[in-house]
């Protein structure tokens, strides 16, 4: 195994640099993973800006990780091999003690790191990871494709099975971005009727060709009064955190309607309760999920041909991708690869 490895860290809040570090050795329960592939997420942005500018090493951003295991830690269960494919969500693996955990909700454990955020990630040639955090990828789908699912992917599809839709029926989907075009997807495989909701016609013919029965421009249209003169939709994951858009889509919902949050933005929601009162219309918040829920969000994606929309970059234009993302400038995922390039363990 080298005896070094390039990351991408933050050098100052908002910047990244291409730096060499020394491979590490994992700890118990933990596993050293060859990276080949990650995902840059909107999150990512809010990582890199917010970084500790104390912390030292700085911060590696990162959380749509696909690699192979190369060392395992003491204490690692059989289930993970030396060589095995496996990927790391935005979800850095739970303890196994706290009270979610002992109740079967690891998604919401108190004492996990948030990948890329409280721990390292994967804007990396090598990373450690908890081995409670890690998701077995199938062989159906290769490195760059499989990325994103880890965390847009298994987002939108929990979402769409929390939502309380069942096959016919309406369901919007508000953000046609790395959430929102697989939302589409995940959306018209199971069933529903989908109407996507987005800003400008750019992206109408892809919301089509994605999945949705019926594109809504707000540029051009109420969205809410488009929704209710479908009929009401039984459902609505908004994918983006603008507290005024996501508000005035209460009135798009059907009695007993469900408004599902994805995008976890700052602004309070200014939200009347009569709507929600009246037609006993509901809201939740849903993060990503479960390793095992990344599994199952994965088996669909292949059982359903769904994919992700991607380009791929090398881990040394990282810093480019990144300003694609904040400018819009990305249809609809950008991935990091790692192929190509001699990693640490080689």
């Amino acid at each position: 195994m080298k005896p070094t490895y390039r990351a991408m860290q933050v050098a100052t809040p908002g910047t990244l640099e291409l730096v060499e570090r020394a491979t590490p050795t994992p700890g118990p329960g933990e596993v050293l993973i060859a990276v080949e592939a990650c995902g840059i997420c909107g999150a990512d942005i809010a990582d890199i800006d917010g970084a500790d500018p104390t912390l030292q090493p700085p911060r590696v951003p990162g959380h749509e990780i696909v690699g192979r295991i190369v060392a395992p830690g003491n204490g690692v269960p059989g289930l993970w091999k030396l060589g095995q494919r496996v990927g790391v969500g935005r979800l850095g693996g739970h303890c196994n003690a706290c009270a979610q955990c002992r109740q079967g909700r690891f998604q919401l454990c108190r004492n996990q790191p948030f990948v890329g955020a409280s721990c390292d990630g994967g804007y990396a040639e090598m990373m450690l990871a908890r081995a409670t955090g890690l998701v077995s990828i199938p062989d159906e789908l290769n490195a760059e494709e499989a990325a994103p699912i880890l965390c847009a992917g298994i987002a939108t599809f929990n979402a769409l099975k929390k939502s309380g839709a069942e096959a016919g029926d309406l369901v919007a989907v508000l953000g046609i971005g790395g959430l929102g075009h697989m939302a589409l997807q995940y959306a018209r495989k199971m069933g529903f009727k989908v109407v996507a909701i987005g800003r400008g016609q750019d992206i109408a013919q892809d919301a089509l060709r994605l999945g949705a029965y019926a594109y809504i421009d707000t540029n051009r249209q109420d969205a809410a009064k488009a929704l209710a003169e479908m009929g009401g939709a039984q459902a609505i994951i908004t994918t983006i955190g603008k507290a005024g858009v996501v508000s005035a889509l209460l009135a798009g919902l059907a009695p007993q309607g469900r408004l599902v949050l994805l995008g976890a933005g700052k602004e309070p929601l200014a939200i009347s309760p009569g709507p929600l009162v009246v037609g006993e219309r509901s809201m939740l918040g849903s993060i990503t999920g479960s390793p095992f829920e990344n599994e199952k969000t994965l088996n669909f994606s292949v059982l359903t041909g769904v994919r992700p929309l991607i380009e791929t970059m090398p881990l040394e234009e990282a810093p480019n991708a990144v300003r694609r993302l904040r400018s819009g400038d990305v249809k609809f995922r950008i991935v990091l690869a790692m192929r190509g390039t001699q990693h640490a363990h080689q």
